[in-house]
């Protein structure tokens, strides 16, 4: 079902190449969507596009589930979950037939990212699939799992009564059939099953290891971030990530500014002078306590980040997570733009296409923002940035499902299939204001 992409060019990068889904929410008909370094969706407001990234948010926080028995985590613990999907016929398309929906994705793990004694028990590509249905008790579960690495390939097929049948390779006989081979946290075969698999069994779970390294390299930032305190508290520690309303970034500047053992402040102080919101950013110590200031340095003006424009504020989680996560992750961004001016906006454009290469960042970015659009096409027509490094979709309703438009580049960072007034008329609305000058001026002439 699923095609393997391997990008060669670029030692170590990690990431995801496809992603499939099926009857989820929008997505009525089988959508496969190519991703690469760069990938940006556009689309008017509910077509479907944050959709397509909340499916694999929707797999992350399953892995993280501590409960290894279940097989879907749809979500309701506001600490620890990215989202709350509701119910089962919450998630599956009105009126899907059969009902169950489907998420798969490929992906591949490039050499030199691990020393050779670690990469001969590592998958170097594969995939994952996964149906779900829906219990009596309307709990959501796997019906079918298929899992594939490299050459090898084991199936999960759901039967009466909550058992599974188990396959091998492409076999049409299952190995056995038993409830204790339910899937867990939707990726990994349960030990009765890798018990059953007998020397294949290692393959298996090196399978699921490398589709659970590869759902934990996400890291996300949703659209609404927490406005800035006037000062913070530092506990010494350096935070993992930067949360989903970008709350911890902060603890990431202390950091890196207090141990010296971070560049991501200096980092972060460059981009935001290259977008023209500041010339530095710094950690300042209010007294001898231990409460800390973050101050904005701008035209020869110091100020705290609560005092300037909200703008700074906001576009400060998404360049600190750009340059905080760990080299290879996959960074989701939804509406990096928000509160930036338009200049700003073709800055983060730049951000994205040079951190991707220079730290092996895939980026997954859902956008309003014309001016980002703009500055990618430009990047291609300058030859900074390849089209093969980048995808833009456009994402629209026929009715009440959700297609899929490629907005295919060229060499010179043109589109041909351009979607039709979504970014406003602008010729249209320059010949308006035309029409009426010239009216309004042969009105004035009449009356004089």
């Amino acid at each position: 079902m699923f095609q393997i992409l391997i990008r060669n060019h670029v030692k170590g990068f990690v990431m995801f190449d496809v992603l499939t889904l099926k009857h989820f929410k929008a997505w009525r008909s089988v959508v496969k969507v190519e991703l690469k370094p760069v990938t940006v969706f556009l689309g008017t407001n509910s077509s479907g596009k944050s959709s397509l990234l909340q499916a694999l948010l929707l797999l992350k926080q399953t892995v993280a589930s501590p409960d290894r028995t279940v097989q879907l985590n749809l979500g309701g613990d506001e600490v620890n979950d990215y989202f709350s999907f509701g119910q089962f016929d919450e998630v599956l398309t009105h009126g899907a037939t059969p009902r169950q929906f489907a998420i798969g994705f490929d992906f591949h793990q490039a050499e030199g990212e691990e020393s050779p004694a670690k990469l001969s028990t590592r998958i170097h590509s594969g995939s994952f699939f996964a149906s779900y249905s829906m219990t009596s008790s309307k709990a959501a579960v796997v019906q079918e799992l298929r899992l594939t690495g490299d050459d090898a390939t084991f199936r999960l097929v759901r039967r009466d009564r909550g058992a599974y049948s188990l396959f091998a390779g492409e076999e049409l006989q299952p190995m056995g059939k038993s409830k204790s081979y339910a899937p867990e946290r939707s990726i990994s075969l349960p030990v009765e099953a890798v018990h059953l698999l007998s020397q294949d069994g290692k393959i298996a779970e090196d399978i699921s290891l490398s589709i659970r390294r590869e759902l934990e390299r996400i890291a996300y930032l949703g659209p609404l971030r927490r406005k800035p305190e006037r000062d913070y508290v530092w506990n010494g520690s350096r935070p993992g990530d930067i949360g989903s309303d970008g709350s911890k970034a902060i603890d990431v500047l202390l950091a890196s500014a207090l141990e010296n053992k971070s560049t991501v402040i200096k980092e972060v102080s460059v981009w935001l002078k290259r977008m023209g919101v500041a010339e530095e950013i710094q950690v300042r110590q209010l007294g001898r306590s231990s409460r800390y200031e973050i101050v904005i340095l701008r035209d020869g003006v110091t100020s705290n980040l609560r005092d300037v424009g909200i703008g700074v504020s906001q576009v400060l989680p998404v360049v600190t997570l750009a340059l905080f996560a760990p080299e290879g992750s996959t960074v989701i961004l939804e509406e990096p733009e928000i509160h930036l001016h338009p200049s700003a906006q073709s800055v983060l454009a730049e951000l994205f296409a040079e951190v991707s290469k220079q730290r092996q960042i895939q980026f997954l970015v859902e956008t309003h923002s014309e001016h980002l659009f703009r500055r990618l096409q430009t990047l291609v027509a300058r030859q900074a940035f390849l089209p093969d490094d980048c995808r833009l979709y456009f994402v629209e309703r026929n009715g009440a499902d959700a297609q899929l438009l490629h907005l295919q580049l060229d060499e010179f960072g043109r589109i041909q299939q351009w979607p039709e007034h979504f970014f406003g008329d602008t010729l249209g609305e320059t010949r308006e204001q035309s029409r009426l000058m010239f009216e309004r001026m042969k009105q004035q002439r009449q009356r004089a």
